[in-house]
Order: structure tokens, then C-alpha cells, then sequence
């Protein structure tokens, strides 16, 4: 286990929530979007996209030959990575306006698939594990800056 595995496994955790965050927030500024991509000459509305996380190194068998290379350490993780960006499959909500420019024949506008409801607790979501990362973050530098201190005789 290195010096800085725990600053590292923090900061790569505050870099996927940071996109985590950045995606709710595009799904929340384009909840009213009908007009997302053209699909077939046709305008689709915006779908909710959601981050999918997955561990720095995934594999059983990476895992194990680290800890052979490093015998006699505690395990420890190699932190989380983005694994993709992926678009929400549920059907879009529709609402009935025949006045609307993208309305159908029969009157219906077909809106985007986002809840605001859900967006809002998965930005709280992530904004807590933001912090919990700062936090630990916090605590790693300040276990360094006191074995300095070791170091130094003080």
C-alpha cells in the first residue's frame, strides 16, 4: 500500500461524482425538452441520462496480484472510475396540448422521461458523497502532514 493510495482513491471519487453532479444537472435543465435529437427526420425528447460507476480495478485476478506484490500490506481499493454515461429507457410522459408545435396527430406532446423529484435526490446524493470523499480526503493529508511531523523530532 503506497503513501498516497487513500488521497488518490479519494480524488478519483470526487472526480465521478463531480460528472455525477453534471449530469443530474443537464437532466434537470432539460426536463422540458422536447425537442432532445433527431431520430428517423423525427425529434425525440431529451432522456434522462445516469452515470454508472465501477471500481478502478474490477478484476478478482488484478486485485489478487497486487496484494502478492505487496505482501504483508492491508488490501486496499484502487478507488472508482465512470464507467459510462448511459440513457434511461422508460417511456417518455405524455402530455395532452394540442396547441404545442410537437404535438402529434391526436394532440399529445411527448415530454422528456426526467423526474425532477429523482434528479434532486440523486444531486443530494451525490453532493454528500462529494463531501464524505473531501472529508476523508482531509484526513489522509492530515495523517502525512503528522508523520512529517514524526519525522522532523517535533
Amino acid at each position: 500500500m503506497g503513501i498516497f493510495d487513500g488521497v488518490n482513491a479519494s480524488a478519483s471519487a470526487l472526480t465521478a461524482q463531480r460528472l455525477r453532479m453534471d449530469v443530474t444537472a443537464a437532466n434537470m435543465a432539460n426536463a422540458q425538452s422536447t425537442r432532445g435529437r433527431l431520430v428517423n427526420g423525427e425529434w425525440e425528447p431529451y432522456r434522462r441520462k445516469m452515470v454508472s460507476f465501477t471500481p478502478a480495478n474490477p478484476t478478482f485476478s488484478s486485485s489478487l496480484k497486487r496484494a502478492q506484490a505487496e505482501k504483508g500490506t492491508a488490501a486496499h481499493g484502487g478507488g472508482v472510475r465512470v464507467h459510462r454515461i448511459v440513457e434511461d429507457q422508460s417511456p417518455f410522459k405524455q402530455l395532452y396540448d394540442p396547441e404545442h408545435p410537437d404535438a402529434d396527430a391526436n394532440g399529445f406532446v411527448q415530454l422528456p422521461n426526467v423526474d425532477p423529484l429523482k434528479e434532486m435526490v440523486n444531486m443530494m446524493n451525490a453532493t454528500r458523497s462529494y463531501e464524505a470523499n473531501v472529508t476523508a480526503m482531509n484526513a489522509s493529508k492530515n495523517m502525512l502532514l503528522k508523520a512529517l511531523e514524526i519525522g522532523r523530532g517535533q
